[in-house]
């Protein structure tokens, strides 16, 4: 399985999402969000990609009304990092770091790409740190 670690974003511009594996897709949809390449983040997702976020039970279908929801939907400053993409086949998963001036977030995202090579499903956890229950502190080792 390909994996980008500490790597700059970027994306191929001369490359279709068909032609480009899950790994590199979901580069390029990162490269593309963080430069608000709404063009090009667009081209990467299928019409009628669907986007979950579990924790807020968001939901947005289609790609007009997902491009909107990112390029409108938030109203701050805001950068994305990728630490690491995993993806293999019509699958990948992505681990970013979301920084805004209140913070840094870590962004768990899960992708499928359709026939064609274009994102078709997005499920995006942004899972908050929490303290260690007392049950299970003899029973891992904390870093």
């Amino acid at each position: 399985m390909p994996v980008l670690a500490g790597a700059p974003l970027s994306y191929p511009t001369t490359n279709l999402p068909g032609m480009m594996s899950a790994h590199e897709v979901v580069a390029a949809y990162w490269a593309a969000a963080e430069a608000r390449d709404w063009d090009a983040f667009g081209a990467l997702c299928a019409d009628d990609v669907v986007y979950r976020g579990p924790q807020t039970r968001e939901q947005v279908r289609g790609r007009e009304a997902y491009i909107r929801f990112n390029a409108e939907g938030f109203d701050y400053e805001w950068h994305v990092a990728v630490e690491r993409i995993v993806g293999e086949g019509q699958h990948a998963a992505s681990w970013t770091e979301f920084t805004a001036a209140d913070g840094t977030m870590v962004g768990l995202c899960f992708f499928d790409l359709d026939d064609d090579g274009l994102i078709s499903r997005i499920t995006d956890f942004w899972p908050e740190p929490y303290e260690l229950p007392a049950s299970r502190a003899q029973l891992v080792e904390r870093y």
